[in-house]
């Protein structure tokens, strides 16, 4: 649905123009650009330039528009829904403002408020047929099939030849269970649009629910050749061989789709799936390892790895897998009759006739109680769980489940600020620049022309540690003791960018010790104290990192990927402590605290001083998005995506990642 409201969107950029008069020049060289960008899909660009406009004129309505459809592109919804509002109240009668913003709630699963927009734009342009097209698709995902036919019927009225319009009635007359008229549109959209290879595979998943096999074999292999990178094509290429008794043709190309999207688990359990058929047990228990590795709680997977051990008399395997699957769904009545089987075999025979009898208890009460239920087919002992799986809607995410979806992701949070040598000072524009007198008058030091605050680490050339080393030597020897303090700093800088911690802090000990009230010592032997721990806890496999996962009911949880083992911040704590009375303006001490504050479990506390930092600093684009960490780690997960998209917004490029991977999916 989304890449049809997509097309659109370029439509419309090429068709529209800019509505506000446009005096001066530098306004009119940043619309064009900012649409250009736009245009050859560089969001991220465009929202710079549109950044720039809405700060010189906040009534350019046309600007937090555009902008808004460069976040849309990004997956960042929250956001643009924010900036189609603001177009929107500037000019109440502007007409693809509220197209848009139907389309963005669309997405957001709003479809009552996404139809009252849709009467607004029509309302006031009901000549735009466009607007059917974007409402057809937004009742097709709503559910509303004989409306979305009804204005997919208009929309083709007007424009007879657009293949796409075709596709998406196709599917709606597909969901009515009437293929006739689906194939109907179907090769209605072949006609009119021959190379679009997204016609021809709906086209092949009809011929397929045929069993008419060999047709469906022709539209997949020429969707593949229009578009050999669509891994979709290869996948629904797989179960027609599947289908056909193909077996190579089918591992390959599930093989195929793995090369595309190497954390496809749908494809790699088909493939485990397959290969145990035939035999081949230990690529099968390696195929349902990915699949783990992807989603570690797969009931089926679990479930079906058990089944591969068995096979190899790996009957411990097998248990471990079989209590696995019963952990993560205590109903599943087949995993508890295989269990005793294993059990038996393991000479464990009380603990078999146990699990026989639960589940034979549990098939009792789903025959009495759950006769209709979405969850039954776990206590069905007919039931075979090695049927191949061909889910339409989940095949682009990368985690499936025999329960309800689970999704996993990682996000690690922006990291703390330091100074260091050879890291770029970013090019930020003037009036959003941090301005810390203190902070410049250091960074003026002839000694740190290549130094700068950064999050990130530079690579040091061993020519240029020498250098500074050498130089730093010479202060050292100097009797004035702030010069001998610095260069013990210079030392401890160098230090830390070749990750000799412990040295690092000797180095800022002494610088300290001689003068115990400079804040960016303390910054750097905080930063340091932290890095130290991450790699002592990475060298563990215990970095901490925030996973959420779908969970009964629909609701999401937000819990940290792996157990974190609770290191002693407390040191590096300490230091911006100190800073803070010493310095309490100084942001990058309560930014930096965050984080600690974080991975020591102080959740709230972390939220408090990204709050401040964020008070000192308007522009912190680190503290707004990992504020939004935080926050979606408590479950606040509207008010952190709002957070993200704001980092987003103002330069942190990570912030569209994790909108496409958590806020996205999410919404």
């Amino acid at each position: 649905m989304k890449s049809a409201f997509k097309i659109l969107i370029l439509i419309i950029l090429l068709i529209s123009t800019a509505t506000t008069t446009l005096a001066q020049y530098d306004k009119y060289y940043y619309f064009s650009r900012g649409r250009e960008n736009l245009m050859n899909g560089r969001y991220s660009h465009a929202i710079n330039d549109f950044n720039v406009l809405v700060k010189a004129d906040t009534a350019l309505y046309d600007a937090y528009f555009f902008r808004g459809i460069a976040k849309y592109n990004l997956g960042d919804y929250l956001g643009a829904l924010s900036d189609f509002d603001k177009a929107l109240y500037i000019n109440p009668v502007f007409t693809m403002s509220y197209h848009y913003r139907a389309i963005t709630l669309s997405q957001l699963n709003r479809f009552d408020d996404a139809m009252k927009d849709y009467d607004k734009a029509l309302a006031l342009r009901p000549d735009y047929t466009g607007i059917y097209f974007s409402r057809g698709i937004s009742n097709l995902m709503s559910q509303k099939i004989d409306e979305s036919i009804s204005d997919f019927d208009r929309f083709i009225r007007v424009e007879p030849t657009a293949g796409d319009a075709y596709v998406n009635r196709g599917t709606a007359y597909l969901l009515k269970k009437d293929t006739t008229q689906a194939l109907n549109d179907y090769n209605r959209a072949i006609y009119h649009n021959a190379f679009d290879p997204n016609a021809y595979i709906r086209r092949a998943r009809i011929y397929a629910l045929r069993s008419e096999n060999d047709k469906a074999m022709r539209d997949l292999t020429q969707a593949v050749k229009l578009d050999s990178t669509s891994s979709f094509s290869y996948f629904n290429r797989a179960l027609v061989h599947y289908n056909m008794q193909n077996i190579d043709g089918a591992l390959d190309d599930l093989s195929k789709v793995i090369e595309l999207d190497p954390d496809n688990a749908l494809s790699y359990y088909n493939r485990a799936l397959i290969r145990s058929q035939i035999g081949d047990y230990n690529k099968a228990y390696d195929d349902y390892g990915k699949v783990l590795e992807i989603n570690p709680n797969n009931v089926l997977a679990h479930y079906n790895r058990a089944a591969v051990q068995i096979e190899q008399h790996d009957f411990m395997g097998a248990l471990n897998d079989y209590s696995r699957a019963i952990e993560l769904y205590p109903d599943f009545a087949n995993a508890y009759l295989n269990r005793s089987y294993v059990k038996n075999q393991l000479g464990r025979f009380a603990e078999a006739k146990k699990d026989y009898d639960i589940a034979q208890g549990k098939i009792a009460r789903y025959r009495a109680e759950m006769t209709d239920s979405s969850f039954s087919m776990f206590a069905d002992t007919s039931k075979s769980f090695s049927k191949l799986l061909a889910l339409d809607a989940d095949f682009t995410k990368k985690t499936f489940d025999g329960k309800p979806q689970n999704r996993k992701i990682d996000m690690i949070f922006a990291g703390m600020f330091r100074f260091v040598e050879g890291a770029e000072r970013p090019k930020i524009p003037l009036d959003r620049q941090y301005f810390y007198p203190k902070l410049d008058d250091f960074l003026e030091h002839k000694a740190l022309k290549n130094t700068a605050l950064s999050s990130k680490n530079a690579a040091l050339a061993d020519s240029v540690a020498t250098k500074i080393d050498t130089a730093a030597d010479l202060m050292i020897a100097d009797n004035n003791k702030k010069t001998k303090a610095f260069g013990y700093f210079l030392k401890g800088m160098v230090q830390t960018q070749l990750k000799q911690y412990s040295t690092a802090i000797n180095y800022y000990n002494s610088a300290l010790d001689l003068e115990p009230e400079n804040i960016f010592y303390r910054l750097n032997r905080s930063v340091t104290q932290s890095e130290m721990i991450e790699f002592i806890s990475s060298m563990e496999s215990n970095m901490p990192t925030l996973t959420l996962d779908k969970v009964a009911g629909g609701h999401s949880s937000v819990r940290t990927s792996h157990e974190i083992k609770r290191y002693n911040y407390r040191e590096a704590i300490d230091d911006l402590d100190e800073i803070e009375k010493l310095k309490p303006d100084f942001t990058y001490l309560h930014y930096n605290r965050g984080n600690l504050k974080f991975f020591s479990g102080m959740m709230p506390e972390a939220i408090e001083d990204y709050t401040n930092a964020i008070k000192l600093y308007p522009w912190f684009g680190e503290a707004y998005f990992n504020r939004g960490l935080v926050s979606i780690y408590l479950r606040d997960t509207e008010k952190g995506c709002l957070d993200i998209s704001k980092s987003g917004e103002l330069g942190v490029n990570e912030a569209y990642s994790v909108i496409r991977k958590y806020c996205l999916k999410e919404q």
